[in-house]
């Protein structure tokens, strides 16, 4: 039970600190392109250089 004192406190910093770098990471702009990685992994550049060096 003494444990639970220790542990309960460091569960809600560690869930504190959590939140607070999600919301960093919202205002810092982290997630305003979710679209645009999906597309630059879907893109062929690799493909692309070597069909231009065959031409």
């Amino acid at each position: 039970m003494t444990a639970l004192v220790f542990l309960v406190p460091i569960a809600l910093f560690l869930g504190l600190l959590g939140l607070g770098a999600f919301f960093w990471a919202l205002k810092s702009g982290q997630y305003e392109d979710v679209d645009g990685a999906a597309w630059r992994a879907l893109q062929d550049e690799e493909g692309a250089r070597i069909k231009e060096a065959k031409d």
